[in-house]
């Protein structure tokens, strides 16, 4: 379980320093595996800004421009379409390392020009995604650290990440606020209040669900909720930062949602495009034989007795581990059915361990849940 500093502190009132932390973590019994610090390999960029920019000779898309740097005004040829006079900007000198394209930069020559150095973009500082240009700062003096300028301006993307080791009488450990529970009841500091207001509901949905009567004991709890009019894309940049960060790739806002909760409160989510859905919806046992082709691309046949969620048209879901491709959300949804239930750990154990899929809900699932925090968590997304 992975976890940075800063989402620690949003659920945790403390003034406990890193070291505090960890061995009160471990002490605990949740041993601390590792810990991270990303300013660590951004300690050697620094910061410069450009004072001329000209063309390249014998090359239409470089520019050759003179950087002030820690070392004084150097020479650094540059392909990004943003290199322009007075911008401030994140210098790689000779001899320092740049993690997103594995380099260590060197003196050379660019089409018969010497450079020495390079400016930097955020991908290949493996901050982001980002590569359409170098990196602009809004302010910042020459020569400063680069991870001191984060710390100071935008700390979240130099936060400590600790993993820690889960076991398996913890399910509560595997969300961040179950972590910092157990800090506070342990006397580190106090639990933030995080309670939240339902949102109410302003129309009746066009469909319904049910869950038949041999099923209840593997699902004793199911809630959803249509939302209408959402407009799906990127996600803000802290929650892309905060999946990033403990090694989650951002997909898109709808799925990072689930994400986020499925990390920070031990709460697996699902989210149906609801314009896909078709007539109502049933969880129910396969009677075998059912195939779903899932989210991870790859279809998936249904023994007799395993748990599914199905509309009108066959299998949408493998229930408490992966949600189908016929009903999964893209760029293009505006209506969505999100799904918040509870599922018999042990059955989403057999059903995961027969269809061999890993996923993060079926970890969670059959290592158990917070069966009372089904609705609200769902509230809370």
């Amino acid at each position: 379980m992975k976890f940075t500093l800063s989402w620690l502190k949003d659920h945790l009132e403390t003034q406990a320093s890193l070291d505090e932390i960890t061995y009160a973590l471990t002490d605990l019994g949740l041993e601390v595996e590792g810990i991270e610090n990303p300013a660590a390999k951004l300690a050697a960029f620094t910061i410069g800004k450009v004072t001329k920019a000209e063309k390249h000779p014998d090359a239409d898309k470089l520019r050759v421009c003179q950087v002030e740097t820690t070392d004084g005004v150097t020479q650094i040829i540059c392909g990004a379409p943003n290199a322009r006079e007075g911008i401030t900007v994140v210098v790689a000198a000779p001899g320092v390392y740049v993690p997103g394209i594995d380099t260590t930069i060197g003196v050379g020559k660019i089409r018969g020009i010497e450079s020495f150095g390079m400016m930097c973009s955020e991908r290949e500082m493996e901050l982001s995604d980002e590569h359409d240009g170098i990196i602009e700062l809004a302010h910042g003096e020459v020569g400063q650290s680069y991870a001191d300028w984060l710390a100071q301006n935008d700390p979240a993307r130099v936060d400590p990440v600790i993993e820690i080791a889960i076991t398996p009488n913890r399910p509560d450990a595997l969300g961040v606020r179950g972590i910092a529970r157990d800090l506070a009841a342990r006397g580190l500091g106090k639990l933030k209040d995080r309670d939240v207001t339902p949102v109410p509901a302003e129309f009746v949905t066009d469909f319904s669900v049910s869950i038949d009567e041999d099923t209840l004991d593997g699902c004793p709890i199911f809630c959803g909720r249509v939302i209408r009019g959402v407009k799906n894309g990127p996600s803000p940049d802290w929650l892309q930062q905060a999946l990033r960060a403990i090694g989650l790739r951002p997909i898109s806002f709808l799925v990072d949602v689930t994400n986020f909760f499925t990390m920070d409160r031990n709460r697996p989510l699902h989210v149906f495009d609801a314009d896909k859905i078709a007539g109502n919806l049933r969880v129910h046992r396969a009677a075998g034989g059912e195939e779903i082709a899932a989210l991870d691309e790859k279809t998936y046949q249904f023994s007799e007795g395993q748990m599914v969620i199905s509309d009108d048209a066959g299998a949408q879901s493998i229930a408490g581990i992966m949600g189908g491709a016929d009903t999964g959300c893209s760029d293009d949804t505006v209506n969505v059915f999100v799904e918040s239930a509870y599922w018999n750990p042990v059955q989403i154990a057999y059903t995961g361990r027969a269809l061999q899929i890993n996923s993060d809900a079926r970890y969670r699932f059959e290592r158990g849940v917070d069966p009372a925090f089904t609705l609200e968590g769902l509230e809370h997304a």
